[in-house]
């Protein structure tokens, strides 16, 4: 393998950017690093560029000006609209997947069709482009129902109905265009139950390669309650009273054959894939599929990694990647995130933010940020509803969980919030 340094363009600007950019600046591989459009935390490490990180013309053009030898892709929105086609069209290594095979994301229908064709295990659905029908069979099959706006909806499109009421003003939320495009075709599902798990895999195309498991907290307020929002806290590994050994294999088979079945159809799956499954009594099942690594999960599955990231991204690219490329070490890592008041409805932005250095003192703790910028003054401010990821690595999860929450002690900034129960479940 070469040793030859890279420059690395990273597309993104949260948590999970932020995770993958710390990162990537370990590798001895590591050349320039420049992010776009970045946040307050990125803006340190890397060389600021402006640029539409969706316009596959505008990436392409500037990572090969600029002479880059890899593009790292974080969010959904440009995987979707094909940026990782443009730049490999260009001669130039891209990790994340072709816009065919982002539609495992952009595509909710196209998912479940994907999933029946390999096999796996998930909950029955069905879709509808006009409104009426769908509000005629939410009636007919009842409640708990979950609705879904079958496009990228940037983690808001999914509406856990426990009532017929909210199953129908949920219809209508879609139908009516609240969230945009995304909405024009809902997906109806059954509800399943049990307690979610995230297993990330990095994959060429052949070769899967299964990254620790996580376990996040999706919903708003303590003891699960409140409305979903894009992750409230995480923690990894999740332990074997949770997800056996067992149920571990079969998620790992589960993202083989939907590997295998792509590439059956002509689609080549390079980057990561992203399982969300829930544990039903019946084994986990299938909630959804994400093209690219999960956020806040990247913010505790990286920081237990022992892989050179560059190489492995080049890897994927190239179709070399080999098992033997990641290893993990036995620690546990924690991360709570600090949310900005009325997330994740309406929130106020700018408020300055103080404490990080001193959170970062503490021995296994970095704080990640999401939603931040640097003001004129050089302050750090916030700029989004999920702010601040607070990640603590500790030999035992006791050690990391109280690390975690001593760090969020230090960190301040008006309208500060966050759960108060991260990884509580995973105590047995």
């Amino acid at each position: 393998m070469s040793n030859a340094k890279v420059d690395i363009l990273l597309l993104g600007s949260g948590g999970r950017e932020h995770a993958l950019l710390v990162k990537l600046a370990e590798s001895s591989r590591a050349g320039k690093l420049y992010v776009a459009p970045g946040n307050g935390g990125m803006d340190a490490m890397a060389q600021k560029v402006e640029l539409d990180a969706e316009s596959p013309v505008a990436v392409a053009t500037w990572a090969r000006e600029h002479n880059v030898g890899l593009v790292v892709i974080g969010p959904e929105a440009p995987l979707v609209a094909g940026v990782a086609d443009a730049v490999r069209s260009a001669g130039i290594p891209c990790f994340g997947p072709n816009g065919d095979a982002a539609q495992m994301e952009g595509s909710k229908k196209f998912a479940k069709q994907v999933m029946a064709r390999a096999g796996v295990p998930t909950a029955a659905y069905r879709s509808f482009t006009e409104q009426q029908a769908c509000e005629a069979y939410v009636r007919q099959v009842g409640a708990p129902i979950v609705i879904k706006a079958d496009g990228l909806a940037a983690g808001k499109g999914v509406i856990v109905a426990k009532t017929l009421d909210e199953a129908l003003e949920g219809v209508r939320e879609c139908f009516s265009g609240a969230f945009g495009e995304a909405g024009a075709t809902v997906v109806v599902e059954e509800t399943l139950e049990g307690p979610e798990c995230s297993l990330l895999a990095l994959t060429d195309g052949k070769t899967v390669v299964p990254l620790a498991t996580a376990q996040d907290h999706k919903r708003a307020l303590d003891g699960d309650k409140g409305p979903n929002t894009g992750g409230m806290g995480v923690y990894s590994p999740v332990p074997e009273h949770l997800v056996s050994a067992e149920d571990l294999a079969t998620m790992v088979e589960v993202e083989q054959r939907v590997v295998a079945e792509l590439a059956s159809e002509g689609i080549t799956y390079s980057g990561c894939l992203y399982g969300g499954f829930m544990l039903t009594p019946e084994g986990p099942k299938v909630l959804e599929f994400n093209a690219r690594f999960g956020d806040p999960e990247t913010q505790v599955v990286l920081p237990r990694m022992k892989a050179d990231l560059v190489d492995v991204f080049l890897a994927c690219d190239d179709g070399t990647l080999t098992p033997d490329m990641v290893s993990w070490d036995n620690d546990w890592a924690v991360s709570v995130v600090l949310t900005s008041a009325g997330y994740p409805g309406s929130y106020e932005k700018g408020k300055v933010i103080t404490g990080i250095e001193k959170a970062e003192e503490l021995e296994g703790v970095t704080v990640y940020h999401a939603g931040t910028a640097v003001s004129e003054d050089g302050s750090i401010v916030t700029s989004g509803g999920r702010v601040l990821d607070v990640t603590a690595v500790a030999p035992t999860f006791e050690e990391a969980r109280a690390r975690a929450y001593e760090a969020c002690e230090l960190i301040d900034f008006e309208g500060k919030t966050f759960r108060t129960d991260i990884g509580l479940r995973a105590v047995k």
